[in-house]
Formats: structure tokens, C-alpha cells, sequence
């Protein structure tokens, strides 16, 4: 095995979660593609990586909707590496994503908890050298 490829994340709206994803954070759109049952298969993935995508997968069914915004039962449950944590945080900042804390500076990097438009918990995170 060679890596994740991708992580799925459960979204009310793709076009919405497209405009948070790309517009917001700065990710790429790598795919959005129809599919026969009405769903889309949608990727955004940060910069121009080759790491892991995110699969954008519109909620299908209460059970499913009940899920949005909490994945990981309210923990961090994905951590957004950066090479330049001051820059990405005033871009942030400034495209409306809540962060919900300070920036930090840990022995192991920079880094601040923020929240995807459906309420996701982020670490935003430069590690250190």
C-alpha cells in the first residue's frame, strides 16, 4: 500500500461544499463527474498534491444527514498540513473560516483549530522543522 487516496466527507450541498473547499481553504476541484443515480463524484484536494482528496458525497437518507458537521463525534478529525502558517491563516481568516482558537505555537508546530462550513473540526498545522 502506497497511500490514502481519498477520505469521504459527507456534505449537505456539492456546490456549496465546492465554493467552502476551494474558495475558503484553497483547494483544487480534481473531479466532478455525474453519475447515472443523480450523484456527482466530486474531489477537491489541497494545492496541487498528489496527498489525499477529499470525496465531497452529498447525504443521502437521515442517517446520513444526521452525520454532517460531526464525523468524528466533535474531535479534530483532519489536519491540514502548511508551509506557511501565518499567511494561510490571514487567507483564512479573511474568506470567513472560523477558527475557533488562537494560533499556537507547540513544540510540534504552529497550529489552530477552525471548523468547515458544516461545522468539521481542522487543524490548520505547520509543522515544525
Amino acid at each position: 500500500m502506497r497511500r490514502v487516496a481519498l477520505v469521504t466527507l459527507v456534505v449537505d450541498d456539492y456546490d456549496e461544499a465546492i465554493r467552502f473547499y476551494t474558495e475558503a481553504l484553497g483547494f483544487r476541484l480534481a473531479a466532478d463527474e455525474p453519475r447515472p443515480d443523480g450523484s456527482r463524484w466530486v474531489v477537491v484536494e489541497p494545492g496541487d498534491s498528489h496527498g489525499t482528496g477529499l470525496l465531497l458525497a452529498r447525504a443521502k437518507g437521515e442517517d446520513q444527514r444526521a452525520r454532517i458537521g460531526d464525523q468524528t463525534g466533535g474531535r479534530v478529525g483532519f489536519f491540514l498540513h502548511t508551509d506557511d502558517f501565518a499567511r494561510d491563516h490571514a487567507r483564512m481568516t479573511a474568506a470567513g473560516v472560523t477558527f475557533l482558537e488562537e494560533p499556537r505555537h507547540e513544540p510540534y508546530g504552529s497550529v489552530a483549530v477552525f471548523q468547515d462550513l458544516y461545522g468539521n473540526r481542522w487543524d490548520l498545522l505547520q509543522p515544525a522543522d
